[in-house]
C-alpha cells in the first residue's frame, strides 16, 4: 500500500492509497465522518483484495492529508437552525469529490462502499453520477430526514465534548467513544481502536476538519428526494446496536432507494467489529458480484 495524493478538481486533493491488483474489480471505500482512510482496517481491505477486487480507501476533504479547509466551523447550535459559515460545503461536494478521485485514477466507474457519513457520500454519488456506481453499500447510514437515524442522547453529550489537545488525549478519547457507540454484539478490540486513534492523530492532529465536516452534513438536510433517482443495485447494511445512526437511518435508507435491501447485523453498533467481518465481506463481495457477470461497463476510463 503506498500512499499518493492527486489532484480531484476545485482546488481540492485526495490522499489515497490501493489495496490488491490494479486489474481487479474497482471498489472504493469511503470513510465517515471525522475518519481517515486507515478506519477501514488493513486486514479487512486485504480480506476483500483477496476476493479480487481493486480496493480503493482515501481520506476525505478535511481530514488526514486531504485538503484542508480554512474557515472556522460553525457551532452545533448555529448549524441546526441553518446558519452556515461562508465556504461551507455540502455533501454533494463531497461526493463530486469521490467522483473526482475516480477521474484522478482512470475509473470510469466502480463497486461504492460507504460507512456513516461515507454511505450519505456515496448514496449521493450514486444519486448525482448514476453511470459512475456499479454498486452502493450503504454501511450504518441514513438519509438526513429529520427525526431518523439520530444518535442517542448519551451520543451527543459524547460528541459535544472539547476536542483533543494530545495525542494520549485522542487516544482516550477515542476508546471511550467506542466503548460507549461500538459494537455490545461482539468483543472490544481497545488495541484496534488505540492503534487507529494514535495513527490518525500523528496523520492529522487537527479537529476542525470534523466540524466542518458535520457541517456538510446538517447543510445537506433531507436527500430523500434526490436518493429516489437511484438506479444502482443497492445494499444497506446496519447493526442493531447502533447508537450514532439510529437504525431507523437503514430503514429509510432503503424505502428511499428503489429495490434496496436491508441487511441487518445482530450486536454490531457503530464501528466494524472483528467479529462482524465474515458477515461484511460476504454481503459486499456478494452484492457486487451479482452484478459483475453482466456488467459490460469498461474497468477504466477512456
Amino acid at each position: 500500500m503506498t500512499e499518493k495524493v492527486v489532484a480531484v478538481g476545485r482546488e481540492i486533493s485526495l490522499a489515497y492509497e490501493e489495496i490488491g491488483d490494479a486489474g481487479g474489480e474497482p471498489l472504493v471505500l469511503v470513510a465517515g465522518l471525522g475518519q481517515q482512510l486507515h478506519s477501514w482496517p488493513d486486514e479487512f481491505c486485504a480480506q476483500l483484495a483477496a476476493r479480487g477486487y481493486r480496493v480503493v480507501r482515501f481520506d476525505n476533504r478535511d481530514v488526514g492529508r486531504s485538503t484542508h479547509e480554512s474557515f472556522r466551523p460553525a457551532k452545533l447550535v448555529s448549524m441546526l437552525v441553518g446558519r452556515f459559515p461562508a465556504g461551507q460545503y455540502d455533501l454533494t461536494d463531497l461526493a463530486d469529490d469521490t467522483a473526482g478521485l475516480l477521474d484522478a485514477i482512470g475509473l470510469a466507474s466502480a463497486h461504492l462502499v460507504g460507512v456513516s457519513m461515507g454511505g450519505m457520500i456515496a448514496q449521493t454519488v450514486a444519486a448525482r453520477h448514476p453511470d459512475r456506481v456499479r454498486t452502493l453499500t450503504s454501511i450504518m447510514s441514513t438519509t438526513g430526514a429529520r427525526r431518523i437515524g439520530r444518535p442517542a442522547m448519551s451520543t451527543t453529550r459524547l460528541m459535544g465534548a472539547a476536542p483533543p489537545k494530545t495525542r494520549a488525549d485522542a487516544i482516550d478519547r477515542a476508546i471511550t467513544m467506542f466503548r460507549h457507540i461500538g459494537s455490545h454484539g461482539f468483543p472490544f478490540d481497545e488495541e484496534h481502536v488505540r492503534e487507529r486513534a494514535g495513527r490518525g492523530w500523528d496523520r492529522d492532529p487537527s479537529s476542525a476538519g470534523t466540524g466542518r465536516q458535520l457541517g456538510a452534513i446538517l447543510k445537506s438536510g433531507d436527500r430523500t428526494p434526490s436518493l429516489r433517482s437511484v438506479t444502482a443495485p443497492t445494499l444497506v447494511i446496519h447493526g442493531d446496536r447502533d447508537r450514532m445512526v439510529h437504525p431507523t437511518g437503514g430503514a429509510a435508507t432503503v424505502r428511499a432507494i428503489t429495490g434496496a435491501r436491508l441487511e441487518t447485523i445482530t450486536g454490531m453498533g457503530h464501528d466494524l467489529p472483528k467479529g462482524a467481518w465474515p458477515a461484511l465481506l460476504d454481503l459486499i463481495d456478494n452484492h457486487a458480484r451479482a452484478t459483475r457477470s453482466t456488467d459490460a461497463r469498461d474497468t477504466t476510463a477512456s
